[in-house]
């Protein structure tokens, strides 16, 4: 597992150098939050987190709204662990609360679940 992170890692970063040189960055955002999974599940939260605020950032200046809610669904589990719900909470409701339809995808039932647990922690 760790030596397929490792590849990931890899390819991810590698995606990122040529989206640079050609200037193709719509995927931007996805591609520093999935390297954040991948931090994540190597113990490093810290970089993760870094990662997924970055991927927030990306999605604004595009306005890309899903990718926004994936990147706003990855960070808020890191600040409900730490000890912070209701800012969790924050972040996440006010991208999910953009959407109007498309309830029945699994971004938005995700985002869903997420905010009904936090709604029960806090």
């Amino acid at each position: 597992m760790a030596g397929q992170i490792e590849e990931a890692l890899t390819v991810l970063d590698e995606a990122l150098q040529i989206a640079g040189r050609t200037g193709e960055r719509w995927l931007d955002a996805e591609l520093h939050r999935h390297k954040g999974e991948l931090l994540l599940r190597q113990g490093h939260p810290e970089a993760a987190e870094e990662l997924y605020r970055k991927a927030l950032s990306i999605a604004r200046e595009q306005e890309a709204e899903l990718w926004e809610l994936r990147a706003a669904v990855s960070l808020a589990p890191l600040r409900r662990d730490q000890d912070r719900p209701a800012e969790a909470r924050d972040l996440l409701v006010t991208v999910y609360r953009w959407f109007t339809e498309g309830f029945d995808i699994k971004d938005l039932k995700d985002a869903k679940a997420l905010l009904d647990e936090l709604d029960h922690r806090g």
